[in-house]
């Protein structure tokens, strides 16, 4: 996922400033791609206005500097489905935020294309614990100095358990989020002070 994807969905939803895209980044996308710069999203919308994918117009603002107001144009919305709908490989880490970007652009997808999209994580994710829940931990024996075997071990078997709670938690929120997708029983949120970000 790059962050061209991530600006296009954004100003896609509805146009924006460079600076409004930066607010929701430090706020709301910050789980989806940390630490963001402003020059990277002014360098990442300059390159995509080259290209095409965005349009802006001038907001003149008396006694202030100006600002640009960004939208998505036809080709950037191609670019931005191909992304979104194009295919999806699970990474090696739930953690990594590709499937909850996706997840948070839901808006463009049909119930059955997000449907789609939650059963290939649901089966990469089940695969994983298959395959990895019960392997061998053990700690081999080495000339390592000064390297306590008992606590690598001890800490390894705390990791693994917290590993397991929450892969755990996640299969069964996708088996949830499938079934309320399923069913067409997804609950609205609740209206909060910071919709209007």
């Amino acid at each position: 996922m790059k962050l061209e994807h991530l600006l296009l969905g954004l100003i896609g939803e509805m146009p924006r400033t460079g600076y409004e895209i930066k607010k929701f980044l430090d706020y709301h996308g910050r789980f989806l791609r940390s630490n963001t710069t402003m020059s990277q999203v002014y360098r990442s919308l300059s390159s995509m206005a080259d290209r095409g994918w965005v349009a802006y117009s001038v907001d003149e603002r008396p006694g202030a500097q100006d600002a640009k107001i960004y939208r998505v144009t036809a080709d950037g919305m191609t670019v931005f489905r191909d992304w979104l709908e194009g295919p999806y490989t699970p990474p090696s880490r739930f953690q990594d935020p590709e499937f909850a970007a996706r997840l948070g652009f839901a808006g463009y997808l049909t119930p059955e294309k997000l449907i789609a999209l939650v059963e290939i994580e649901l089966e990469a994710r089940r695969e994983q614990v298959a395959k990895y829940r019960f392997r061998d931990r053990t700690i081999q024996e080495g000339t390592a100095i000064e390297f306590d075997r008992a606590l690598a071990a001890s800490m390894g078997e705390r990791l693994h358990q917290h590993g397991t709670q929450q892969i755990d938690l996640h299969i069964a929120q996708l088996e949830e989020l499938r079934r309320e997708l399923l069913d067409g029983t997804l609950p609205a949120p609740a209206p909060t002070a910071s919709a209007a970000l």
